[in-house]
């Protein structure tokens, strides 16, 4: 009996120990695929994304390769990012030259395979109304970053990965802010997209230091990139007393400072493109009026018209929309600086953003006109050397007819002899 329960005490170990291993052993198989996924975690995403897009599993051996040597961040990007797919095909392009490789079927098949992903990623950007996303945006892009309180900055996207990696924001080419001082901050970033439109996101700056040599901050990416419209102008309230003359045909010189009394009426906001006129009865739609007023003791002197009318019967009150179609530059200037004094800060450093995204639209567009300019340049300077070597090649062609003709003729002559 005693050796019965000693046997089955030794039976219980084993099976504990058994046990014991066992769980051991499915632990270190769980660490074990752990450790490979987190090794391996960017090449299985990148395979099972181009998987997705219809690449083959030797084809992504390439990519992967490729986006290795082309030393892409965000390897994945390669399918979405139409920067990355155009460097990873030139590289691939180009290695294939240098190899003698370029006529290879497999090669051809799969450069034909990515410019046709190329051409669906580009109509798939182009189909878009615009972009709604950070990740799209490119390297090199001009940034106007608001950090509120502190004013506008500008800055440029040097790298556009897992996050975006941006100069250190300057102000008049200095950078009175440091790149650590800008840690955990909330910015409003506006950028002009050539060819596209205007763009406002927020985000939060998460990191800093260099990138290739050049101090850096890092801000998260977002999905909610949004488009802005260009202010005609901007409009502050007010509660300036003004005198109100409705112009006819005799009015000839509708700039000239008016010596009577006008109409009496209060401007209710102004801007340099108009204000809201409040007057008392029943004003009229579509009627030329010029304004006179004074903003801290300068005349201002504004003509226009009369677009809508909104009248108060009760009161018998008018508010006229008043539109500016003539105004003096200098005192157009007057207006501004009122305007823009008497905007809340949050509200200057949105303008200013604004002005300066817009003169990004305008330096654009002027590149772009350079460049078509240079470009049918040299196309007309082709076509001079092209219609010059054909001329020369007549003039050979004309004086190979002639020596033929005169050795015919010499032929022919000495034939008669």
């Amino acid at each position: 009996m005693f050796f019965h329960v000693i046997y089955a005490i030794i039976i219980e170990k084993e099976v504990f120990v058994y046990f014991l291993v066992a769980i051991i052993v499915i632990l270190i198989l769980l660490l074990s695929l752990g450790a490979l996924y987190t090794v391996f975690s960017k090449k299985i995403e990148f395979f099972i994304t181009g998987l997705d897009s219809k690449f083959t599993f030797s084809d992504l051996k390439l990519l992967w390769n490729v986006s290795q040597i082309c030393e892409l961040e965000q390897p994945t990007s390669l399918f979405w990012s139409m920067q990355s797919l155009t460097k990873c095909m030139a590289h691939i392009t180009s290695d294939a030259a240098q190899n003698n490789k370029e006529n290879e079927e497999k090669t051809q098949k799969l450069i034909s395979k990515l410019f046709d992903y190329r051409t669906k990623l580009q109509n798939e950007t182009d189909s878009k109304k615009g972009l709604d996303s950070t990740l799209y945006l490119d390297k090199g892009q001009k940034l106007r970053i608001i950090l509120p309180g502190q004013g506008v900055f500008t800055s440029t996207i040097l790298n556009n990965g897992k996050e975006i990696i941006i100069s250190v924001p300057r102000k008049k080419e200095m950078i009175p802010i440091p790149a650590e001082n800008w840690m955990g901050k909330l910015i409003s970033v506006y950028l002009w997209r050539a060819n596209d439109a205007r763009y406002v996101f927020d985000t939060t700056v998460i990191n800093h230091g260099l990138f290739i040599g050049q101090p850096s901050i890092s801000i998260k990416h977002s999905n909610n990139l949004v488009r802005t419209q260009n202010r005609k102008a901007v409009r502050a309230k007010c509660n300036i007393p003004a005198n109100l003359y409705v112009l006819t045909q005799e009015h000839t010189n509708t700039s000239s400072v008016e010596t009577q009394t006008g109409y009496k009426c209060i401007l209710e906001d102004i801007s340099e493109s108009g204000a809201l006129i409040h007057i008392a009865g029943k004003g009229q739609q579509n009627i030329m009026l010029k304004l006179q007023f004074n903003i801290q003791s300068i005349l201002i002197i504004m003509v226009g018209v009369v677009r809508t009318v909104e009248y108060n019967a009760q009161l018998n009150e008018s508010l006229l929309h008043f539109e500016c179609t003539s105004i003096e530059p200098s005192m157009r200037n007057e207006i501004l600086s009122f305007v823009y004094n008497m905007l809340p800060e949050r509200e200057k450093e949105v303008y200013e953003a604004i002005k300066m995204t817009s003169q990004d639209e305008k330096e654009a567009a002027e590149e772009n006109k350079e460049a078509a300019s240079d470009t049918a340049s040299a196309s007309s300077e082709h076509t001079g050397e092209a219609e010059k070597t054909d001329n020369i090649d007549k003039k050979e062609e004309n004086d190979i007819k002639n020596t033929e003709v005169k050795t015919d003729s010499e032929i022919i002559g000495l034939e008669d002899l």
